[in-house]
């Protein structure tokens, strides 16, 4: 493969002092909620530095390989994203001052490598049709093809991690690979046994969103030379992060704004997910599970009921409840860490993707 990223120039990373003190209002967590919209395209802006880098090696590795998989994974790329896994990867290490330009910013790249295969990988698991607002890859290409493409970024982002950090960043990441597979397994079996449980819902979660921002937020803090205690508690930051991120998400296919969000309606159901927002409707009301049958089968009027049903089960509020308690738990996680600019930035972090869309 060809390693030539290696040999680009690195320019620092961001002023974490300087860009919390222009977001110091926002970052705070009793303001969670307001300027909810604009936090996000904020701290993207405040490290754009960073993120070009990011970006650069996206496209570098998106190109790294045969076409068509290469065309595909450009596909995906150039529907854009938000980056939050590499903001966590860039904000965690800057909690701390010995981070080392180069090997934190490929690590932030590893992270959205990761993300972009596992999309990809995810549509074709759905029968997806559509990824952030534009014609899935495999829409596209194919499955196999948007398969291979996802796999062509995995292998980057291995070879990425193995030069920039091996031992044990380089371990937990195949370890968080193996739980990506095994969420994915678990949400799989759901399709052929209607499992309305919550407990398997937050095991899917846990394994298929969560565990990917746990590493990225102990890979950074590895790299920014933080100690044990504090890459744990990162870590765990990490993990009730991406809860709250899932549970928001699962919201809005419940309430959300195609334009806004780029996934239509109950796109989760007609993939055959049960996600938080119906099992609270089923939970008060047992019978719905014909109404899912029917609607995973294509009857929009199935569909309709379920919707209904959500709608006045309180579904999507409690949804957003347990995000708020997950960001607040993230939140108590800073705590032990000493206070600094990049602290107060992760905090308006997940403050962001705890409140967007509402």
């Amino acid at each position: 493969m060809d390693a030539a990223w290696r040999d680009h120039a690195a320019p620092p990373l961001a002023d974490a002092a300087a860009a919390a003190e222009q977001l110091r209002e926002v970052a705070l967590p009793e303001r969670v909620g307001e300027r909810a919209a604009s936090r996000l395209v904020e701290l993207r802006a405040l490290f754009g530095a960073d993120l070009a880098y990011v970006e650069q090696e996206l496209g570098r590795a998106s190109e790294d390989g045969r076409a068509p998989a290469t065309d595909a994974a450009k596909h995906l790329l150039a529907a854009g994203g938000k980056r939050v896994r590499p903001l966590c990867v860039l904000l965690s290490a800057a909690c701390f001052a010995r981070a080392e330009t180069r090997a934190v910013r490929d690590l932030a790249v590893v992270a959205e490598l990761v993300h972009l295969a596992t999309l990809l990988h995810d549509d074709v698991i759905d029968d997806a049709d559509l990824r952030r607002g534009a014609v899935a890859a495999r829409r596209v290409w194919g499955n196999a093809v948007s398969v291979l493409a996802g796999d062509l970024l995995l292998t980057h982002a291995l070879e990425r991690t193995a030069s920039s950090a091996p031992g044990a960043t380089m371990r937990e990441l195949v370890a968080t690979l193996r739980t990506l597979v095994d969420g994915e397994v678990v949400q799989l079996r759901g399709r052929t046994t209607l499992t309305a449980s919550e407990s398997v819902y937050f095991a899917i979660v846990e394994g298929k969103t969560a565990s990917l921002f746990s590493w990225a937020a102990r890979a950074g803090a590895r790299a920014g030379g933080g100690g044990d205690a504090a890459i744990d508690a990162l870590g765990e930051f990490g993990r009730g992060l991406g809860v709250a991120f899932q549970l928001v998400d699962d919201a809005l296919d419940y309430g959300g704004d195609l334009a806004r969000t780029g996934k239509r309606l109950l796109g989760d159901l007609r993939e055959g997910k049960l996600t938080l927002p119906l099992l609270v409707a089923i939970r008060e009301r047992p019978e719905l599970t014909r109404a899912v049958t029917a609607a995973r089968e294509g009857d929009e009027g199935a569909a309709t009921e379920l919707l209904a049903a959500v709608s006045a089960s309180g579904g999507v509020d409690e949804t957003r409840a347990r995000a708020a308690a997950h960001t607040r738990h993230a939140l108590d996680t800073l705590a032990s860490l000493p206070p600094s600019p990049a602290r107060d930035l992760l905090a308006a972090l997940a403050s962001e993707l705890g409140s967007r869309g509402a």
